[in-house]
């Protein structure tokens, strides 16, 4: 199969070659970075008028035939993108739609819901909500009100939604962005992938398979991949970043590698990732280059606990060895976040035998 649209080779505009923008949101001109943009996020960037703020609609592409996805800002989350800050996906189908994530406010899930039904209006079977994380999940009430779709999700959730952090989460995003937030409520699963790196769920609506796997929790409490294997499409969700440091606190390094080996069984042709671009291949750059940062990481880490580094030390020379990562995104707030985290696993297995 060859999909007849590549994002990911798409030439970026001249007049966006600069790497800073001005960027007006709520009257006020905020610099975004559109160098590391997906070409449909610096398009709408660049037609933006003064006062708007992007919505899933500027940003949508269909990706194969039938198959959509609405792509956010690369960055965190500020009160200028206002939490539209992942990607989001959606495959209509002869019967019914499957939707791959929520975004980021019950605010993005109506936009989102909207964006949808300006597509089709099949009714929208499942809301498969790939990882907890607030840029993919938090618009999922919008579904829940407005929608009989069931919702499939890492069984994780629900430890997820009764900890400190989604409470914190809530919190911060409630504070910062209050009116996007209005009517915002924790949504449980009504169905769950198990076991992990055990067989997919597998679904079928109007004669399209979803094989939807349980990856363990390599980026957050627990994660799901989804690949049609007829169509020869995975989901990879936030496995693969492109543009951007990724974040591994939440999640576990052991389940990172398995997960990455699962997703490199399957046959795929094009690889829609949770942030950046959709790209064809195989190869597939942004799974090269994050299983890279990973790995070195972890070897530099593993490294340090057997030669007694101290973790200081040790943080120190990851964020001086990784120049090539430096104008990324995320790298100053995620990088010597990562270097401790996967310290303090190296630390655990080598000298007291945890996993």
């Amino acid at each position: 199969m060859r999909i007849f649209q590549s994002l990911a080779t798409v030439a970026l505009s001249i007049c966006l070659l600069a790497t800073t923008q001005a960027v007006s949101a709520a009257g006020e001109d905020h610099p975004i970075r559109v160098d590391i943009q997906p070409e449909p996020v610096q398009a709408a960037l660049e037609d933006q008028e003064p006062g708007e703020v992007l919505s899933p609609e500027d940003t949508l592409r269909e990706v194969a035939p039938g198959v959509y996805v609405t792509y956010g800002v690369i960055g965190t989350i500020d009160e200028f993108n206002r939490g539209f800050n992942g990607n989001a996906g959606f495959v209509v189908t002869d019967e019914g739609v499957v939707v791959i994530d929520a975004l980021g406010s019950p605010r993005l899930g109506k936009a989102w819901l909207e964006t949808i039904r300006s597509v089709t209006d099949k009714p929208i079977e499942y809301l498969v909500l790939t990882h907890n994380h607030p840029d993919h999940s938090y618009g999922a009430v919008a579904f829940r009100e407005e929608t009989d779709a069931t919702v499939i999700a890492h069984p994780a959730t629900e430890d997820y939604l009764r900890s400190n952090q989604f409470a914190d989460s809530v919190a911060y995003r409630e504070d910062l962005l209050e009116e996007d937030f209005e009517g915002f409520e924790a949504v449980h699963p009504d169905e769950t992938v198990e076991p992990a790196f055990g067989e997919p769920l597998e679904l079928e609506v109007g004669g399209e398979a979803f094989h939807v796997y349980n990856v363990g929790g390599h980026h957050s409490f627990g994660d799901l991949l989804i690949h049609m294997p007829d169509r020869q499409i995975t989901w990879g969700s936030d496995l693969y970043f492109q543009n951007r440091t990724t974040y591994m606190l939440d999640g576990n390094l052991e389940d990172y590698f398995k997960a990455d080996e699962l997703a490199k069984g399957l046959e795929t042709e094009l690889m829609i990732p949770g942030h950046g671009v959709a790209q064809e291949g195989p190869p597939f750059p942004m799974r090269e280059k994050t299983v890279s940062y990973v790995t070195r990481l972890r070897d530099m880490m593993k490294d340090a606990v057997e030669n007694m580094v101290p973790l200081s030390e040790a943080v120190n020379q990851a964020e001086e060895s990784f120049p090539e990562w430096e104008d990324t995104a995320l790298f100053e707030e995620n990088h010597r976040k990562n270097a401790n985290f996967i310290y303090t696993q190296m630390e655990q297995k080598l000298l007291f035998g945890e996993e």
